[in-house]
């Protein structure tokens, strides 16, 4: 089953074209990864995607058209995302974090809190369940600061996962991480997968991306080049000119030509 399907989506800042018809499909439980050079566009289309910039083309979340939403809107259709900064709150420990997603409000809540207490007791134990998978139940009572930065990007794939999402955009999750802890990140990745979590990966560490994901698209100057499977990518020609070079552990940068990653 298609989660993401996103139709000639095009992307533009004043007279400078960001993304250019770019189509991508993302299946239930499958790991998709989007790679190109920096500038090329990446999380401009995240972006896009979230709803957070404006674009044209389509863009359908389980069959649902999410033109025109909002990103709260998008996020309540079981769309949510990663940062590459983390993005945690400082001031509440790992489980209040996960809680923090897992209890999100809309206009209705405050009716139904009435109603129904017990939302929230759910609500935790989710997290409970979500802090158990992701082998994050002995440090659920520490602050962000504590952690090692491969802990930290841990918890933040795990209070996306504690919304219930539909597709998880992943930006950048390796940025800064050691090789153990990098393959540590593609383990944890892989069980969400097989729980049928649909992912899209955007990394440069492209060990991570070839290991990890079931399929890749390439996008240069904002346009797809190349999409396949990790053997098809590794040894596509166009590729390897734009972005892998002779080698796939790590991914040259260039300066940026367009707004984006």
């Amino acid at each position: 089953m298609s989660v993401l399907v996103t139709r000639d989506l095009s992307v533009s800042f004043g007279r400078v074209q960001a993304l250019r018809d770019v189509s991508i499909t993302v299946e239930e439980g499958q790991i998709a990864g989007l790679i190109g050079p920096n500038g090329a566009g990446k999380t401009t289309f995240i972006d896009a995607v979230s709803g957070v910039v404006s674009c044209q083309g389509s863009v359908e979340l389980n069959g649902v058209a999410l033109g025109g939403m909002p990103a709260h809107a998008r996020a309540h259709q079981g769309l949510t995302r990663t940062f590459q900064a983390g993005e945690l709150f400082d001031d509440l420990s790992v489980e209040e974090n996960l809680l923090v997603s897992a209890t999100r409000s809309r206009w209705w809540t405050v009716f139904a809190d009435a109603v129904r207490p017990l939302r929230h007791d759910h609500a935790r134990e989710r997290v409970h369940r979500v802090l158990e998978s992701h082998d994050l139940s002995t440090v659920a009572a520490a602050f962000p600061q504590e952690l090692s930065l491969g802990l930290q990007k841990r918890v933040s794939i795990a209070r996306a996962v504690a919304t219930n999402p539909k597709l998880i955009l992943l930006d950048e999750p390796a940025a800064g991480l050691n090789t153990d802890e990098s393959e540590d990140l593609g383990r944890h990745l892989r069980q969400l997968a097989e729980r049928g979590i649909a992912m899209l990966l955007v990394d440069h560490d492209m060990s991570l991306v070839l290991e990890v994901c079931d399929y890749i698209y390439v996008i240069d100057f904002g346009e797809v080049i190349s999409a396949g499977s990790p053997a098809e990518i590794r040894a596509d020609p166009r590729v390897i000119g734009a972005y892998l070079g002779t080698s796939t552990e790590a991914a040259p940068s260039r300066e940026a030509t367009s707004h984006g990653n």
